[in-house]
């Protein structure tokens, strides 16, 4: 076991004089196009006017992007507006049922007359139109449980037919 131990011991030493030895060998170009280009003018963006790399600055407050749900507002869907549905059937396979809504008052009305059988079916909820923080917090509250994303639903409007909202897409059809 003592053999073991010294030859583990030359092997370290050897290992730690030969790595700084190493580190510092020429760059070995393994393809070059023809297109290579320096890094440098890339590196330029980090340095400052006296050539020291910047110091990046902290934000004082996080930037959350999509997170922030200011970010969404006003949510809108040209060709959309509150209004009667006709019930009628459509050739789409939707496997889950999912349903369009605004934050005007006929929307909340519809949303709550329907929100138990909604749940039932497992539907999956898109606000398309929203002007404020108060019409996502008053679609959240009266969803209660459901999942509403905001969204524009200009886009699946259009390939369904449909001009107007609250309305309900199932497998079965299109109603309200």
């Amino acid at each position: 076991m003592g053999r073991f131990n010294l030859y583990c011991r030359k092997v370290l030493v050897m290992s730690c004089l030969l790595v700084p030895a190493m580190a510092q060998a020429d760059l070995t170009v393994i393809h070059d196009t023809g297109n290579t280009q320096p890094i440098a003018p890339f590196l330029e963006v980090f340095q400052t006017q006296d050539g020291l790399p910047q110091q990046s600055q902290v934000p004082t407050r996080p930037q959350l992007g999509a997170a922030d749900p200011k970010a969404w507002l006003p949510i809108q869907s040209p060709g959309l507006t509150p209004g009667p549905v006709q019930a009628r059937a459509h050739d789409r396979p939707f496997t889950r049922p999912f349903f369009l809504i605004g934050s005007d008052s006929h929307s909340r009305q519809w949303l709550q007359t329907h929100r138990d059988r909604l749940k039932e079916i497992g539907a999956v909820g898109m606000l398309v139109q929203a002007e404020t923080m108060d019409d996502l917090r008053t679609i959240a509250r009266l969803a209660d449980g459901l999942s509403i994303l905001p969204a524009s639903g200009s886009d699946i409007a259009k390939a369904l037919s449909v001009s107007h909202y609250p309305v309900l897409i199932s497998a079965y059809g299109i109603e309200q």
